[in-house]
């Protein structure tokens, strides 16, 4: 890192370049993997912060995406699998001068992991989630995933899957995230905008990103993300505007008597009947129902960002019950506090 010239005090200001996030490990994914293009964003985007890598720690469980943290020249934990979250929790809470990414993949944030997922969700603790989604478990060989399709003939369904997959936006919707997005590993440019949302986010942010395995599961968002399907499949989310996309933006969305989103030509019922897209509504439904829009990425996808709200964080909350408790600002009495009420002697 370098420090450029300052104002004349002796001091400076600190410039970052995408080297100071980068560590002495040799890169190591599969040739093609959509990984590279992730990790490539995300040390793009760092430099702009601000924050130096020394206040970053990034998390992970178990898998192919769980290698992140390793060519990060930052803090990192490789945690267990599915555990990321619960590991980036006890963090966050313990310095929360830190910022805490946590990174995983569907199969140990949606599996083994869901439960410590949700948690940490619903709890708005600040972190930057990162579900790197190829539908596919990667590095144990080609295992179906909770993302996975139904009939998704693997080598654990030989027959097909029979498991209904999971929607990780609806599923983070569902938790109540505060802030919920979704990008994809083809665009630099909207990974990176996406990545900076969600650090400027206070409390839990969940970034849903489509990445292709090309040696498991190959081509799995072919159909939405090819460069000539790209104008008619994928669906921009801006706050403030009208939801319209096409080659023409001839295609829109309206919501039906259900509550639905429905894809319409713009001609047939006029801009004044579409959704304006609001992310910082209070009330997730109208997230939730864009989050269906597409069931699987085979038809219309919205990507960017789906909500992002106003809440307390978790540690914030914590730190100020520290302070209510102890009866005054200069910190808290621990033994006052474990011998507060409800307790007794025992003579």
């Amino acid at each position: 890192m370098t420090v450029t010239e300052g104002n004349g005090d002796g001091g400076g200001a600190l410039k970052l370049a995408r080297k100071d996030f980068q560590s002495d490990q040799e890169v190591r994914w599969c040739p093609g993997c959509g990984d590279y293009g992730i990790l490539a964003a995300i040390q793009f985007m760092l430099p702009d912060t601000g924050i130096k890598p020394e206040d970053l720690v990034f998390v992970s469980g178990i898998g192919c995406a769980a290698r992140l943290p390793y060519y990060m020249n930052t803090y990192g934990v490789h945690g267990i699998h599915g555990r990321a979250p619960a590991i980036a929790t006890g963090v966050a809470l313990a310095r929360p001068d830190l910022h805490v990414w946590v990174i995983g993949g569907d199969g140990d944030m949606l599996s083994i992991g869901g439960n410590h997922l949700i948690h940490a969700l619903r709890r708005n603790v600040n972190l930057n989630i990162m579900m790197l989604n190829n539908q596919i478990y990667g590095l144990t060989k080609g295992q179906y995933s909770p993302t996975s399709e139904l009939g998704k003939v693997t080598k654990s369904t030989p027959f097909g899957s029979l498991d209904q997959p999971f929607n990780p936006v609806s599923v983070a919707l569902g938790a109540e995230a505060s802030f919920v997005a979704r990008t994809h590993d083809m665009d630099r440019k909207h990974m990176i905008e996406v990545f900076r949302r969600a650090n400027e986010h206070r409390g839990a942010a969940l970034v849903e990103i489509y990445q292709n395995c090309n040696v498991f599961n190959d081509g799995a968002f072919d159909t939405i993300l090819n460069k000539d399907a790209r104008p008619n499949m994928l669906i921009e989310l801006v706050h403030g505007e009208t939801v319209r996309f096409g080659a023409e933006r001839e295609f829109g969305l309206v919501m039906n008597s259900f509550g639905e989103a429905t894809i319409v030509n713009v001609d047939d019922v006029g801009e004044e009947r579409l959704v304006v897209h609001d992310e910082r509504r209070a009330d997730p439904s109208l997230a939730f129902a864009l989050s269906r829009l597409a069931y699987r990425p085979t038809t219309p996808t919205p990507m960017g960002v789906f909500r992002a709200v106003d809440r307390p964080s978790y540690e914030g909350e914590m730190q100020r019950q520290l302070v209510e408790a102890s009866g005054k600002s200069g910190g808290a009495d621990l033994d006052a506090l474990l011998r507060s009420a409800p307790t007794w002697s025992v003579a």
